[in-house]
């Protein structure tokens, strides 16, 4: 159940280095109040781990810059109750950001997008809703390069690329299928053992 915390604006929470009502847990700042977020699922934090562990054995992408659950992204509000902030499942750091974020781990909006940003679609319409679509958007507007849907319960992923200001479909890949990525075309996984875990 989502706890409303006392207002504060997001510049000022910016501003500080630790903000006293906030306990320490992860929030999103939705229509001027702190929402305090869930736990993750046991699935869902399996899954992105175990994509940070392909992807940074791959040698595709340096282990520092993979960072899970703890990335903290400005996003465009593109409408109301739509939060300001989002802590994707997995995302993929521009090298330039690792210097830009020693104090916190934060990518405002001043700051260059991600490389990639991957969410682990959880069960439930409002969860579906919210990863397909709203996430979509604000990643699309950010100008996240390409944005990753994990899907369990449809046991498909969705890898999206963005051309101009919008996000193009590379493909939907299941099973065997290899996913494709043009910001990273030596990898070699499939659907199957993102999905399931196992290379």
């Amino acid at each position: 159940m989502s706890t409303a915390i006392k207002p504060i604006s997001f510049e000022d929470y910016l501003a500080q280095d630790e903000v006293a009502d906030l306990p320490d847990a992860r929030h999103e700042f939705v229509d001027g109040e702190w929402i305090e977020l869930p736990p993750e699922s046991e699935q869902n934090d399996f899954l992105a781990r175990f994509l940070l562990f392909a992807l940074a054995s791959s040698g595709a992408i340096p282990l520092r810059q993979l960072v899970i659950h703890t990335c903290e992204l400005e996003v465009p509000v593109v409408q109301l109750g739509t939060p300001r902030n989002r802590f994707p499942d997995l995302v993929v750091l521009h090298e330039k950001h690792l210097s830009l974020t020693q104090r916190r781990l934060t990518i405002t909006l001043a700051m260059r997008p991600p490389l990639l940003v991957a969410e682990v679609v959880s069960p439930g319409d409002i969860n579906r809703e919210r990863d397909y679509q709203a996430k979509r958007a604000q990643y699309q507007r950010r100008g996240i390069p390409e944005y990753w849907l994990i899907d369990p319960e449809a046991q498909l992923i969705t890898v999206l690329q963005l051309e101009g200001r919008q996000y193009a479909l590379v493909g939907e890949f299941r099973g065997s299928d290899r996913l494709r990525s043009a910001l990273f075309p030596a990898i070699s996984l499939t659907a199957e053992q993102i999905l399931r875990g196992q290379v």
